[in-house]
């Protein structure tokens, strides 16, 4: 999923980070908070100027769980890093890595 212009991790997290983009409503609290700097604004489905959503870059993500704590609409899961990986793209409404849309906006 790698986001273009930022550092790739040294090594496979135990866990991933997820987000439910179909509740999150892009306050950028969990930005703030991700060390490896992972986490993206995304145009939101609808009204893109004007709702934003965010995506974890899965390449990077450490497994910090901070997100998650500070997170204040709960949309964000902490998966084994296999399971983030398969389950991501059923959670990913948009995304700004071309290809990696979720199938439920390419059925749309």
């Amino acid at each position: 999923m790698g986001m273009p212009n930022k550092p790739v991790r040294k090594r496979k997290p135990r866990q991933l980070a997820v987000i439910d983009q179909q509740g999150c409503t892009g306050c950028e609290a969990c930005i703030i908070v991700c060390p490896p700097d992972c986490i993206e604004i995304v145009p939101g489905p609808e009204h893109p100027d004007l709702l934003k959503v965010v995506e974890v870059d899965l390449d990077r993500c450490i497994g910090c769980t901070l997100c998650v704590q500070y997170c204040p609409w709960e949309t964000i899961a902490m998966y084994d890093h296999d399971e983030g990986v398969a389950i991501a793209p059923s959670l990913t409404i948009r995304s700004i890595v071309p290809g990696h849309q979720a199938a439920a906006l390419q059925e749309a």
